[in-house]
């Protein structure tokens, strides 16, 4: 059996696009990056030195509406999830992430063009192995009518999302997926970002979806889809949903091994949940793939290695 080990990118990648929420243009840069750095964005055009902001929990700053990443200075990078959903459903560990602008592009509101950057550039591996954070026992959330849930699983990573709308076009949907580079590409990368037609004023007002439109969301009204190409999926919506959640997930700073399952769920929840299990230091630990011939050493729960733990492959084996 063969080491998992970390991957980055072969080259740079760069994706030009808008803000959904600002409206401004901007320019994303995908690139490689050392073992052990994980996601990190590098926020450049500002008028003073460029900033970085490593793509952990502890950066996140805001959950309305998107996943807004920043440090003690302010925001940084909003609307992170859809880059890192890619990142992490394509099985990358380590990648630098520069954006030009207050916001990644929504490009057409899936994470499609990011995983074409991704196959542009090309995956690489590395020379240590790859780390993963097991869920040793459940943890759950719950806000208001949302429920959210971290819990072991044998298989890798498993997102389960219900979503229940009032709105008759969506009403109820659930969906699940075992998240691997094949079925993410093929499942949900191209699952769109959706909204209402009766929310875009108040958004307007309130300053977000200022740069949305039918070419990058999947706009619904009271009784019908408004967009004349339709659906990418019958359960599109309940897909985006698991797209994601996979991207606020990947803040763990290390891929899981485990199930989520989300109700009524959003970023917000999402966070909520994974801040409870980075909490509960006897909730997870850390382990390397490793041969299944080497002895088991000793765990720690909640934190270092463990020597000898078979960790199903997250990612491509490529070299």
């Amino acid at each position: 059996m063969k080491f998992s080990r970390q991957t980055t990118l072969r080259s740079q990648a760069t994706v030009t696009g808008v803000g959904v929420h600002s409206g401004l243009p901007v320019s994303l840069t995908l690139g490689p990056a050392p073992v052990d750095a994980g996601f990190i964005f590098v926020r450049t055009g500002l008028d003073e030195a460029d900033r970085e902001v490593p793509a952990v929990a502890e950066s996140v700053i805001a959950t309305d509406l998107a996943t807004v990443l920043g440090d003690r200075e302010g925001p940084l990078v909003s609307t992170a999830e859809h880059v890192l959903a890619a990142l992490r459903g394509m099985g990358v560990d380590n990648a630098i992430i520069e954006v030009d602008g207050p916001e990644v592009p929504i490009m057409d509101g899936s994470a499609a063009a990011f995983v074409a950057a991704i196959d542009q550039a090309g995956i690489v591996t590395q020379s240590a192995p790859r780390r993963y954070i097991q869920i040793l026992k459940p943890v759950q959330v719950a806000i208001g009518d949302s429920f959210g849930e971290l819990r072991p699983h044998a298989g890798g990573f498993r997102v389960e999302v219900e979503i229940d709308f009032a709105n008759p076009m969506l009403g109820r949907q659930n969906y699940s997926l075992d998240l691997n580079p094949e079925s993410f590409r093929r499942e949900i990368s191209r699952a769109r970002t959706f909204g209402f037609m009766n929310e875009v004023a108040r958004l307007w007002s309130a300053g977000f979806a200022l740069g949305a439109s039918f070419e990058n969301s999947v706009v619904f009204d009271e009784t019908r889809l408004l967009n004349t190409e339709g659906l990418r999926f019958s359960d599109e919506c309940a897909r985006h949903k698991a797209l994601d959640a996979i991207g606020d997930l990947t803040l763990a700073g290390l891929p899981l091994l485990g199930a989520y399952r989300s109700v009524r769920g959003g970023h917000k929840l999402n966070h909520a949940v994974l801040t409870a299990l980075l909490a509960d230091r006897s909730a997870w630990r850390v382990v390397d793939a490793e041969p299944a011939r080497r002895p088991r050493s000793h765990v720690e729960a909640g934190a270092g290695m463990v020597g000898g733990m078979i960790a199903p492959a997250y990612g491509p084996d490529v070299s």
